[in-house]
């Protein structure tokens, strides 16, 4: 099994730490893209949200299905807000975001529950290569998943936007690619 997680391209829930309210991308500037050509035997999928979408074609791949399992954490009340913002408004709430996995002071989904969410999904993934325009927690779900981290590495993983994360093995083992160039 072959997993490539590709994070989206840069928007302004991104840009100014909110959580996202799925809005469209930045134009790319400062980087260079090229299209992304997968094999024919490659399934192509991503998150439904439309910076994964947008970013899909802005790599050249149009009719992309999305997948749910690859739907950032749900964030309840706190969507669109930032978190300067709420660390202003509520902080024993977000203190126990931060702290505690199980923790969902928004209403949404906790980070434990986003990481069980992913790690369903990979664990199911039929054998074959897998290519996934993934939000940037559900791309450090799957990685702390893959090495069997502990929950609080969780927050010690960057994600930047149009990185490439690359896992391959079996259900139950997994090695991780580091420094994975896009095609």
């Amino acid at each position: 099994m072959r997993l490539s997680l590709i994070a989206p391209a840069m928007n302004t829930a991104l840009r100014e730490a909110r959580f996202d309210d799925d809005g469209p991308l930045e134009p790319v500037r400062d980087r260079k893209v090229s299209p992304l050509c997968p094999a024919r035997r490659v399934r192509t999928l991503r998150s439904p949200s439309r910076r994964c979408r947008e970013t899909a074609e802005l790599l050249g791949l149009a009719d992309v299905p999305a997948e749910p399992a690859l739907a950032g954490c749900a964030m309840g009340r706190w969507r669109g807000r930032s978190l300067d913002e709420l660390t202003a408004d509520e902080p024993e709430s977000v203190a126990a975001w931060l702290s505690d996995p199980g923790a969902a002071p928004h209403g949404g989904e906790s980070l434990r529950e986003l990481r069980e969410r992913v790690a369903a999904w990979m664990e199911a993934l039929e054998p074959g290569t897998v290519f996934a325009f993934a939000e940037p927690d559900v791309i450090r779900a799957a990685a702390a998943h893959a090495l069997g981290a502990p929950e609080a590495v969780f927050w010690r993983l960057d994600v930047r936007p149009l990185d490439r994360v690359d896992l391959s093995g079996r259900s139950g083992r997994w090695n991780l690619r580091l420094g994975a160039p896009m095609p």
